[in-house]
């Protein structure tokens, strides 16, 4: 991705919706870039997220009905020591397996482009999905009309160090 995310130009049908690519053309390109990390053992198609854009990871979950181990690239931004994305599904109607498979088993990998690490994934709620989705919203502009795409709302995935959510589960 070149230049500033916030710089992208505004794509809109004549109802002044915005307009997505086709569904196969976002498929494909997350098949790609799946299949450029399998192919590189993840040295190429991660990056950083900068002040004004994302970064992508490797999520590893645990399917929810055939136990076996299975991996998607996601878009995150920084919150202190958590990842934080959205189950938008390219902003497809249904829920993406990797939500459904983290609701089934939360403890998950992820992988960045500054190493490995185990995370326990939840739902933001309230005022911090407010704040995190503002966060979102400042990066890409379209945010919410994308979201009125969706049938239900999208759900904004934090994903915790596994140490510290474990502590704080043990504090309650």
């Amino acid at each position: 991705m070149t230049g500033s995310q916030h710089d992208r130009p505004t794509t809109t049908s004549a109802g002044g919706r915005p307009r997505l690519q086709p569904r196969w053309f976002i498929v494909g390109f997350w098949h790609a870039h799946r299949a450029l990390l399998r192919a590189t053992r993840g040295r190429l198609g991660l990056w950083r997220p900068k002040p004004d854009g994302w970064g992508t990871l490797w999520l590893s979950t645990t399917g929810r009905r055939s136990g076996q181990p299975r991996r998607v690239v996601l878009g995150y931004v920084e919150d202190g020591d958590n990842l934080v994305t959205m189950a938008m599904n390219g902003w497809g109607a249904a829920e993406p397996a990797w939500w459904l498979n983290l609701q089934a088993h939360p403890d998950a990998t992820v992988r960045t482009r500054d190493g490995v690490r185990q995370v326990r994934a939840r739902r933001a709620q309230g005022a911090e999905r407010e704040r995190l989705w503002a966060r979102w919203a400042e990066i890409d502009k379209n945010l919410d009309a994308y979201a009125a795409l969706r049938p239900a709302e999208t759900a904004v995935v934090v994903f915790e160090p596994a140490d510290s959510a474990s502590a704080a589960g043990d504090a309650q």
